[in-house]
């Protein structure tokens, strides 16, 4: 097994997983630490290092407002973990490989994780990629900034750097990927051969990069999942950005509550300070999910332009095999229409104006286990993609657990082929999954 690596920028040591196959090397540095006179700029090349770096422990998670507090169906389904520290200095990213040896070129997934742009982190216990790796992929998870962190826009910004003036966060996984296709062959990992996936603001994180013009090439494939959002409340929907006018706007009047009058100043407040004045003014929005304050990707003209959900019936970008569907209840406010209309409308198009990119879409709804009754919420398939029902509370049962397997065997298969069909990793025939050419029976339901 490949224990110890040489990526361009140093020697790794990595720790075998639960299964000996399985090597994982958590918390490898992709960019310099975005501090000091590099917070609000775009990620720097990470500095070479000297000897072998373990790689053992998760890197620290973005700064947020506190997740894992609260009663909640997301605080009791994801929390921190007290031995992982919060940190502006956060970019970071995870590799789990099954691979023996360099020379073996294995499909490699590279995920985003979501939280509306504001939460989240690679450490959650549903990333945990051994059960994935070990069907024949290579894993990459990438850690990037998000909230005000990641995603501040301000008129200074624009005047200090016009090729990158918000989108960090976005900019972070562009780094996070770029940084793949350079190392991780060291890992037995095919650099010609990587799918990018992502869940909700993981999945918008998705579109992002694949309007994206300068990721053109990069990825044979994407899966987004509870991911093309859009919502009637303009305050609620994170998934539509706004223009850098408006954007810019936003960061004016949140340095106003916060205090400075110049990028300068607010560079120098200590990261915590931000974050929990941050935190602060988000609760003075008027919207029912206090989020109208909050910042989320910008259509700067740069990373992307227009809406990122277009680019999925538009030629000039990349344009892969995709897989994509939504939970039957999503969002306990409400959402699950919203959601399964915008995914109806956008593969409809899609499909209408590309008939031979290959299109898969999924409906999970099968009944969740709990004393909360949660119902199919957005963000519990996360498990099932991973297979990682075994670290989490709920007392799931052989149906779930036969389940996962069917769903991660369907999401290995397209990650290595770009076709979902075949066998799972006991050898079992999966069932058909047809292409979806805008017809309901075509629509995969997992329950």
């Amino acid at each position: 097994m490949l224990r110890t690596v040489e990526t361009k920028y140093g020697k790794l040591k990595g720790m075998r997983g639960n299964n000996p196959r399985v090597t994982a090397y958590r918390g490898i540095p992709f960019a310099k630490p975005p501090v000091g006179d590099l917070r609000w700029r775009a990620p720097q090349p990470v500095e070479p290092w000297d000897g072998v770096r373990e790689a053992y422990n998760y890197g620290p998670i973005s700064m947020q407002d506190t997740p894992g507090l609260g009663d909640d169906v997301y605080c009791r389904e994801w929390h921190v973990d007290p031995e992982i520290p919060m940190d502006e200095d956060c970019l970071y990213l995870n590799v789990w490989t099954p691979a023996k040896s360099a020379d073996e070129k294995l499909p490699v997934l590279v995920w985003y994780f979501g939280g509306a742009f504001n939460w989240g982190y690679t450490a959650e216990m549903e990333f945990d990629g051994e059960m994935l790796a070990n069907q024949g992929i290579v894993v990459v998870t990438v850690n990037y900034r998000i909230a005000v962190m990641g995603f501040l826009g301000h008129p200074d910004l624009t005047k200090e750097a016009p090729d990158a003036p918000t989108n960090f966060g976005l900019l972070d996984q562009k780094a996070g990927l770029d940084w793949t296709i350079e190392n991780i062959a060291a890992f037995g990992g095919d650099p010609d051969n990587i799918t990018i996936a992502g869940q909700s603001a993981g999945g918008g994180s998705v579109l992002n990069q694949l309007a994206c013009k300068k990721n053109q090439g990069k990825m044979k494939r994407a899966a987004i999942f509870s991911g093309i959002i859009k919502m009637d409340d303009e305050q609620m929907d994170i998934f539509t950005p706004v223009d850098l006018k408006k954007h810019e706007q936003k960061g004016v009047e949140f340095f106003k509550f916060l205090g400075v009058s110049s990028i300068e100043e607010a560079r120098k407040l200590d990261a915590k300070t931000v974050r929990d004045k941050y935190g602060e003014y988000a609760q003075l929005s008027t919207d029912p999910m206090k989020m109208g304050l909050r910042f989320f990707p910008c259509d700067d003209g740069v990373t992307f332009t227009g809406d990122p959900t277009d680019s999925l019936s538009k030629s000039d970008v990349n344009n892969v095999p995709l897989m994509t569907g939504y939970t039957t209840d999503e969002f306990v406010f409400g959402g699950i229409n919203t959601v399964k209309a915008s995914v109806d409308v956008t593969l409809n198009e899609s499909f209408k104006n590309y008939p031979d990119r290959p299109l898969y879409y999924y409906c999970f709804g099968p009944e969740i286990p709990g004393w909360d009754n949660p119902g199919v919420f957005h963000s519990v398939d996360l498990w099932f993609w991973f297979e990682t029902l075994g670290m989490c509370w709920r007392p799931f049962t052989g149906k779930h657990y036969d389940l996962a397997r069917h769903m991660s065997g369907y999401f290995v298969n397209f990650i290595k082929t770009g076709d979902p069909n075949g066998k799972d990793h006991n050898g079992e025939e999966l069932a058909k999954w047809s292409k979806y050419t805008g017809k309901a029976d075509e629509v995969i339901k997992f329950d």
